[in-house]
């Protein structure tokens, strides 16, 4: 199995190493003693580049009830305020995203992304404290692409939020539950509520986003069109709930990290949670011998994703029959703090055979659940 070094930096040690600021200088909600004779030339920056804007964004500013996504290329428009912690997450206004990021940091100003890899960047860029992403669900099962995020970028988990979804049936005033002919909403909402709508009988058309579902509704006044969302989609975009909890399963829970620029002190208090990926050369038992280094250590693992390699998932056998196999990245989440003598020790076995290996972060685990 080729190793994970050509596409990411292999780290020097078992704790991941601080994030650098290179291009990018902090916001003023900062405080950063590191820097201080470059914030007046970084606020300087930011203010001309707000000049810049247009007419409409400078009207816009004083509408906060439903913000605009930050894209890619709008990351450097956005300045905190330094009023309050500044969370991103993916989505719009009413999204389950904005929900878990409340949860997480209930005073926080929730700052929408148009995409995920909009929220790896605001905080990277200093734009934004934290982000709150979603990273599995418990029908759903993983979402990949923050995975392969994950590794991209050099953002820590410093906590997780877990959040139960409980799925709307939405609709404009007005309009009754015979009225609906389709229902519009994100994939993995519409497959979790299917036998719910195959039973209406509602025809199903897929949008990126729950909370973005409601506001096409609510926006084009749609009369034959539903959406599936949350109750605060509902009341953010002035829809009428038609049905509640339309889910199939009851215990539908979406799990979500937290992400920040530097790392948490792990602790021994409080059940604690490390996530770590790695990747293998290929043999026999080889993966058998990496999880066995827990075991002997009686670390429970609670996660364990795969990846293809993303630059070389092909590599020949080294045998004569011309035999290829995929290359891997193995993610690992198991029960222990890196402040454990018996959690550094399993990864010191672990890097003696690993050819890459990361830790993304050593974190509290959320007992909660709404």
């Amino acid at each position: 199995m080729a190793t994970a070094t050509s596409i990411v930096r292999s780290p020097a040690a078992l704790l991941p190493a601080k994030v650098t600021v290179s291009d990018h200088k902090p916001t003023p909600t900062v405080q950063f003693s590191r820097f201080p004779s470059k914030r007046s030339c970084f606020t300087a920056l930011l203010s001309s580049l707000h000049d810049n804007n247009n007419d409409d964004d400078n009207n816009n500013n004083n509408v906060i009830s439903h913000p605009k996504p930050l894209s890619s290329s709008q990351l450097f428009n956005s300045v905190s305020n330094g009023s309050r912690l500044r969370v991103a997450y993916q989505g719009v206004r009413g999204a389950y995203s904005e929900a878990a990021a409340e949860k997480a940091y209930p005073n926080c100003e929730a700052v929408p992304c148009d995409q995920f890899d909009s929220a790896f960047q605001a905080v990277e860029k200093w734009l934004v404290d934290r982000a709150v992403l979603p990273i599995e669900n418990s029908l759903g099962g993983s979402i990949h692409r923050n995975y392969d995020l994950l590794l991209r970028h050099s953002l820590h988990i410093v906590g997780e939020v877990k959040l139960a979804v409980q799925h709307c049936l939405l609709a404009n005033h007005g309009v009754q539950l015979e009225d609906l002919s389709r229902v519009l909403s994100h994939p993995q909402a519409l497959a979790q509520c299917e036998n719910t709508l195959t039973k209406i009988g509602l025809s199903r058309e897929a949008v990126d986003d729950t909370a973005l579902a409601a506001k096409h509704v609510a926006l084009h006044k749609l009369k034959d069109t539903g959406a599936v969302a949350s109750s605060s989609a509902a009341k953010i975009y002035g829809l009428n709930i038609l049905a509640q909890d339309i889910q199939d399963d009851c215990d539908n829970v979406t799990r979500f990290l937290i992400l920040a620029r530097e790392p948490i002190i792990p602790g021994i208090q409080n059940p604690f949670k490390t996530s770590i990926v790695f990747s293998l050369e290929e043999g026999p038992g080889v993966l058998f011998k990496a999880l066995a280094v827990f075991a002997l250590r009686q670390i429970n693992l609670t996660k364990i994703e795969s990846r293809p390699l993303r630059n070389q998932p092909l590599r020949a056998a080294d045998d004569n029959n011309g035999s290829k196999y995929f290359d891997y990245l193995f993610y690992v989440d198991f029960e222990a703090s890196m402040a454990e003598e018996r959690a550094q020790n399993a990864l010191r076995h672990l890097k003696e055979f690993a050819t890459f290996l990361r830790v993304l972060g050593s974190y509290p685990v959320d007992t909660t659940m709404m």
